[in-house]
């Protein structure tokens, strides 16, 4: 593996870099609290100008005919300046799942629509290892009945489409299924939820809600596959997110060390501070090399299952480590609600259980080494 980007790859970064810190600074994550739709709709569109929500289609589709890898790039900057966006779970999981698993029909009804910025895509998932979530489907004259309850569903109050992981209600059925089921959808209701993550979470609750048949992604009702996919290349990018927000945690830490005095001098040139930000610095550069070659892995389709948890439990420990800290170089002023840093430790809070915590994935690895 290389970890050399290609000149593509450093314009990809570097004008992310660039327009999300002068669009999306982290009072704008503050603002956006109090905002119904939990993000930037301007923002969201000049993002598909730039193509990243088409980056890793295929041209047929509308896309850039990119990878993984730099649509992980993007996400990194993201999280660098904590962007609330439905960036993941329209364009990592519900672009790229209907573009590898969908049925021709099913691509040219939403795909387009993604790469244009005009539809958003919300992932019900399964949660951590499960063979399906909390909903339930049933088959009935044609037609799927869906019950239960998804919970923690990002941006599902302003989706378009949620692809809605579910258990098979019929006997000897094979599962989980993979459903496509569209905004207000009859026996579905959407509540947002007070979530310590800077992206909205929602509960969706389904009461009898009918999909029909022809919704299933890729027609095949037993969505292992696509659930595996969907699942490592979330974790793989929630890595990214994390790695971004750890270097701006590291680099917002360094500023202040070098500019706070005490005792006449900058407390960065007392060997504490420096044996903290050494430890930080190291944390963020095993991150960012753990998830890049878990990026690197799945975009060239090999299997990355150690890979991918690898990664995830490093980076959900490392990204805590970083923020606890940072908190301690910064002192009691990283406390309060006016500084950004409390900013990254919710969001550490929240990405570490995103598809899965650290020990979860340690688990996985365990058992990959036939532990």
């Amino acid at each position: 593996m290389d970890l050399t980007l290609t000149e593509e790859q450093a314009l990809v970064a570097t004008t992310a870099r660039e327009l999300l810190a002068a669009r999306s600074p982290a009072s704008g994550v503050r603002a956006m609290a109090g905002d119904p739709a939990g993000y930037s709709t301007a923002l969201w569109k000049e993002m598909a100008e730039l193509g990243w929500t088409g980056l890793a289609l295929a041209e047929a589709h509308g896309g850039a005919g990119g990878s993984f890898l730099e649509l992980c790039l993007v996400v990194e900057e993201m999280g660098r300046v904590l962007v609330p966006s439905p960036f993941v779970p329209t364009v990592v999981l519900g672009a790229m799942a209907l573009a590898r698993f969908g049925t021709a029909d099913q691509q040219a009804a939403w795909l387009p629509g993604v790469v244009r910025g005009e539809g958003v895509i919300g992932y019900a998932g399964p949660g951590w290892g499960r063979s399906g979530g909390g909903v339930t489907a049933t088959p009935r004259a044609g037609e799927l009945v869906l019950d239960g309850t998804a919970l923690f569903v990002p941006y599902a109050h302003v989706a378009d489409l949620l692809l809605v992981v579910a258990r098979n209600g019929g006997a000897g059925e094979p599962g989980p299924t993979v459903l496509l089921v569209e905004a207000a959808t009859p026996g579905m209701t959407v509540e947002t939820l007070d979530a310590v993550d800077v992206h909205r979470q929602c509960r969706v609750v389904f009461e009898g809600a009918r999909v029909p048949a022809g919704n299933v992604l890729g027609g095949d009702r037993d969505g292992r596959a696509a659930v595996a996919a969907m699942t490592e290349h979330g974790a793989v990018a929630t890595c990214a997110e994390m790695v971004g927000g750890a270097q701006q945690v590291l680099d917002l830490t360094v500023e202040y060390a070098c500019d706070r005095e005490q005792f006449g001098r900058p407390i960065g040139s007392f060997q504490a501070v420096q044996h903290h930000c050494a430890d930080m610095a190291m944390d963020v550069l095993t991150s960012r090399f753990l998830a890049h070659e878990a990026q690197w892995r799945l975009a060239q389709g090999l299997d990355a299952a150690e890979e991918v948890s690898m990664a995830k439990s490093w980076v959900s420990d490392a990204y805590r480590r970083v923020c606890a800290l940072g908190h301690q170089v910064h002192g009691a002023i990283g406390f309060t609600r006016e500084h950004d840093l409390h900013l990254y430790l919710r969001h550490a809070v929240a990405a570490e259980l995103t598809f899965g915590d650290a020990d979860h994935h340690r688990e996985v690895v365990a058992t990959r080494l036939g532990l």
